[in-house]
């Protein structure tokens, strides 16, 4: 690849990333609503079942902050994919897609812009759920946090631009969303240790990537976790780079239809 065949790629990749950018800003009704869902069941849920639940690494609502935010970049992540239906039903795609520059840049682009938005939303989270009273054990962790959101994000970004270009109804896509996300989500340690499962459980739960993630923005915000820091980022690393490869993949034969 020469230079101006670089700076064509990278300008696609900046100019689609500020596109989604701009939607997110406009969408007043999205930033609301993925702030209120996970916050209401931080109060909700930290408070009720906090009182119930003893644990041996603290309050229950600083356990269960993590896995609201991991909650939020799961969600908000995959949502990404629904821009792609978007761009195809409107024409957009097409037009993207005939340009001169590799699809595969057309696709991280898209996805940078995903990822934003879900780091810009978890952070948010993170601060807020600080202010009403989860205790973070250093400012250096919270950096270090969000750093794992970027890595998580980047893997369901993949996902959803994965199901996205397979899927060609909203309809579907919410679909879609609703049989992965709940699984996935109640099949992690968002809310409950791995020590309090049944064994059979426990089998899902340590196949799930969310759990890694999870476990390690809970070592990152509280200095706990049930499984070694190195193996959950080895885990979350890795599955970032399986789905980024297969989203580009699924983006580029998409275009082909």
């Amino acid at each position: 690849m020469d230079l101006t065949e670089m700076k064509n790629s990278l300008n696609t990749v900046y100019t689609l990333w500020l596109r989604e950018m701009l939607r997110y800003k406009r969408s007043r009704s999205r930033i609301i609503g993925s702030l209120a869902t996970p916050l209401f069941f931080l109060v909700i849920m930290g408070s009720a079942l906090g009182s119930t639940m003893t644990l041996r690494s603290g309050r229950y609502i600083d356990y269960m902050a993590p896995g609201i935010i991991g909650m939020s970049i799961l969600f908000s992540s995959l949502m990404g994919g629904v821009s792609i239906i978007w761009d195809r039903e409107f024409g957009f795609l097409k037009e993207i897609l005939v340009a001169p520059v590799s699809r595969i840049y057309t696709a991280l682009g898209k996805a940078t812009g995903g990822v934003t938005a879900a780091i810009i939303q978890g952070t948010l989270l993170m601060v807020i759920s600080g202010y009403i009273g989860v205790n973070y054990v250093s400012v250096i962790g919270q950096l270090f946090c969000i750093l794992i959101m970027f890595i998580m994000g980047l893997g369901f970004i993949g996902l959803g631009i994965t199901l996205a270009s397979r899927i060609d109804s909203h309809e579907g896509f919410q679909m879609m969303m609703t049989f992965l996300t709940f699984p996935m989500l109640m099949a992690s340690t968002a809310f409950y240790p791995m020590e309090n499962l049944p064994s059979w459980l426990e089998i899902p739960v340590r196949l799930n990537p969310l759990t890694y993630g999870i476990e390690a923005m809970r070592w990152s915000l509280i200095g706990v976790s049930e499984v070694p820091l190195m193996r959950s980022m080895f885990v979350i690393i890795i599955f970032a780079s399986v789905m980024l490869t297969l989203g580009s993949w699924s983006f580029d034969r998409a275009g082909d239809h």
